[in-house]
């Protein structure tokens, strides 16, 4: 019996005491808490809605970028190419006139050398035009990057035959050097 009165005791403690009691740890349900988890989650929206329209602004400021530096490197190349074209004309002008004006160059050389530059003039003239046609219209709808690489490409033709009429124009020099040479040695002989 002893035992019953015992087991009823516990039982009845346990139903009339408060709730808290029995379930202790449990989590008490807090308006406050709902209130700031709310305004946190609405914050953090907000934070990554701003982060978003940075992530877009730096990337237009990226594109910007790359085109702007698209334009600068079409700038260098065709200033690179002028320079070129330039240099290519001056040498023709000047150090090929002499050339072909020297006593020491046969006529069939005169001829030969005509033609070679006459050809590297219609290469010269060609490329210009083509760049013209580039930079002046759609061309095909080419995007930046494929201009960029034929202005490039025209840039290194350009200094190739800059530097193949400058090299032509050391050899017929030296050519006209050694002749003169000679013929001052063989002058010098018939006089003696």
């Amino acid at each position: 019996m002893n035992h019953t009165f015992y087991l009823s005791g516990v039982i009845s403690i346990l139903l009339l005491a408060p709730a808290g009691a029995a379930c202790q740890g449990m989590p008490v349900y807090d308006n406050t808490n709902f209130i700031g988890m709310t305004k946190s989650l609405i914050e953090s929206a907000k934070q990554t809605s701003e982060l978003l329209k940075t992530a877009q602004f730096l990337q237009e400021q990226k594109d910007n970028f790359v085109k702007v530096n698209n334009v600068i490197r079409e700038l260098r190349a065709m200033r690179e190419l002028s320079e070129n074209h330039q240099r290519l004309f001056r040498a023709v002008q000047q150090d090929l006139r002499q050339v072909l004006s020297s006593p020491y160059i046969r006529p069939e050389e005169v001829a030969q050398i005509s033609r070679t530059i006459e050809e590297l003039m219609a290469t010269a003239t060609e490329d210009l035009e083509l760049i013209e046609h580039i930079l002046s219209s759609d061309f095909l709808k080419m995007s930046d990057a494929e201009r960029t690489g034929i202005l490039l490409e025209k840039e290194a033709q350009s200094k190739e035959l800059a530097a193949e009429i400058t090299r032509k124009t050391a050899r017929y020099q030296d050519i006209i050097a050694f002749r003169r040479m000679q013929d001052r040695i063989n002058n010098r002989e018939a006089v003696q």
